[in-house]
């Protein structure tokens, strides 16, 4: 098809529907995404010569790459649940803000650390639906409180969640993870210490950033690098949640030095009498348990090689359409259903509710309550996640997403399209409330654009990505989250006008860094 105008705008028209619906007439993520979703389809058959057989065979492909992202979020739910039953996010609020009487680092451990750890584990608004609370009882406005926790924990929304955004990306891009995972881990590893400069200056002011800015670069470097590691080496999924156990552990050494201790006491790392810190290590032994299982399958290779024998990939035909555009046969990613991270929750979760029950941590009716949570939570998200990859996948089989990226690439120089690539990432965002989504929404033109002007095709992704993780705390969705917990219901244009600003900054290091890497890389 020809790149004219009317056949861009039409293409972008599924885009431009969740622009509206989501920031406009704020309809819900799930139901923006349903408008999108059958407004490519329409677009597909009207204008792009679509045909019912390709429409079914995209979807088939859409439900294939949904499975894969949703097995993990469904795990990652059921997990969050069951430690929300047994109290272990409650005994964790209550017990790290007293690590430290060094305001700065209490600050940094809440809002930095432990945030950016919740996200690690579940994501979806929960990491500022709990730490917001906190901040406010530590005498903070709600309004600073929930602005702090969104640019705290920005930076883990992409490896969050056993990487679920990350995973969606090598989903729609058919692309592996190793080719992806150090670029994305390096661009997001720079915007860990603006995190945390930024969340110590609105807490505690300049003064206070002064006084508490060493620590901050000790402990980025710490994290980055770790992240670095995790990410490179295989271990996306793990990536967010060793990164910021890594940072609570140098937070906690960093306690017993005397610059950060209010007197000259020894500091202790985990206050608390025997018996108090039993119960905590038993109700936080899922986190334990996760990495542990986690690094073994990934590490221990044997393990890996048997649990992976078994998997599932199906093979798609050639699809075309009307009007000429070929989409070539192709096998799907393949399921590997005993080593999938999604499993990996699975069996975290089954053990770890054995451990609760045999302790009494688990009242009765715990199974009951902890299936309907999961269920009521996880229904707006299946939704969304599916309707959303089925907009990506029409796009791309009909030609659609070809075209925008073939008027990206015509329209912004060569030179520059790296610093713009994380904004794109953000819009997706912040329109859909999800890193998962902008990359799904947004991967596929990411790619088809890098490849058109000859740039360097990870690193654009890795830009797309790292701009999404940056952009969703700044979405309608999750800021609406982090006000429900802290009395600012209807007043989230509070927050909004507030935390924009300061996110863009952030973003503008990685903007920066990815047009500084494309230039170096040639």
């Amino acid at each position: 098809m020809q790149l004219s105008p009317l056949a861009w705008f039409l293409s972008f028209l599924p885009v431009l529907a969740v622009i509206v619906l989501m920031p406009g007439l704020r309809l819900s993520g799930a139901r923006a995404s349903l408008a999108a979703w059958l407004s490519a389809i329409l677009v597909s058959l009207l204008a792009f010569g679509g045909t019912w057989q390709l429409l079914a065979w995209a979807q088939l492909k859409a439900l294939w790459m949904a499975l894969d992202v949703l097995y993990i979020v469904w795990g990652a739910l059921l997990l969050y649940h069951l430690v929300q039953e047994a109290g272990a996010i409650q005994a964790i609020s209550a017990r790290l803000p007293a690590i430290s009487t060094d305001r700065g680092l209490q600050v940094l451990l809440v809002s930095w650390l432990m945030v950016s750890f919740l996200q690690g584990m579940g994501g979806f608004g929960v990491p500022m639906a709990v730490c917001a609370p906190i901040l406010v009882g530590m005498g903070f406005t709600p309004v600073t409180a929930v602005v702090m926790t969104a640019l705290g924990h920005a930076w883990a929304v992409n490896f969050g969640s056993m990487s679920t955004a990350f995973n969606a990306l090598l989903a729609v891009t058919d692309l592996p993870g190793e080719l992806l995972a150090p670029f994305t881990a390096l661009l997001l590893g720079l915007a860990i210490l603006p995190a945390g400069a930024l969340v110590t200056l609105i807490g505690t002011g300049w003064k206070g950033l002064r006084h508490s800015f060493p620590a901050v670069v000790v402990i980025s470097l710490v994290m980055a690098l770790g992240q670095y590691l995790l990410a490179a080496n295989g271990l996306w999924s793990l990536a967010a949640t060793g990164t910021a156990v890594l940072g609570i552990i140098a937070l906690l050494l960093l306690t017993r030095l005397p610059r950060y201790r209010a007197d000259n006491a020894p500091a202790s790392l985990i206050p608390g009498k025997p018996e108090e810190l039993a119960s905590f290590w038993w109700r936080v032994s899922p986190y334990l348990l996760l990495m542990l299982i986690g690094f073994a399958v990934v590490l221990i290779k044997p393990l890996n090689a048997f649990l992976s024998q078994a998997s599932v990939q199906p093979q798609f035909p050639e699809l075309s359409t009307a009007l000429g555009w070929v989409s070539p046969a192709e096998a799907g990613r393949p399921f590997h259903f005993f080593s999938h991270p999604g499993t990996i929750l699975l069996y975290t979760s089954l053990i770890s509710a054995g451990i609760y029950s045999a302790k009494g941590l688990l009242k009765p009716g715990a199974p009951i309550r902890i299936l309907r949570a999961v269920r009521a939570s996880a229904g707006d998200v299946t939704l969304g996640v599916v309707a959303m990859v089925g907009v990506a996948a029409v796009m791309t089989a009909s030609g659609m997403t070809n075209l925008l990226a073939r008027g990206l690439s015509q329209s912004i120089p060569r030179a520059v399209y790296p610093a713009v690539a994380p904004f794109i990432g953000v819009l997706g965002a912040f329109l859909t409330g999800s890193n998962n989504n902008s990359n799904v929404l947004f991967g596929v033109l990411q790619m088809e654009t890098a490849r058109l002007l000859g740039l360097n095709v990870p690193l654009v992704l890795a830009a797309q990505t790292a701009g999404g993780s940056l952009g969703s705390v700044m979405s309608p969705a999750k800021v609406i989250v982090g006000c429900s917990t802290v009395g600012l219901t209807n007043q989230e244009a509070l927050v909004m006008r507030k935390l924009v600003p300061i996110e863009l900054i952030p973003v503008g290091v990685v903007s920066l860094a990815a047009l500084l890497i494309s230039a170096w890389l040639g």
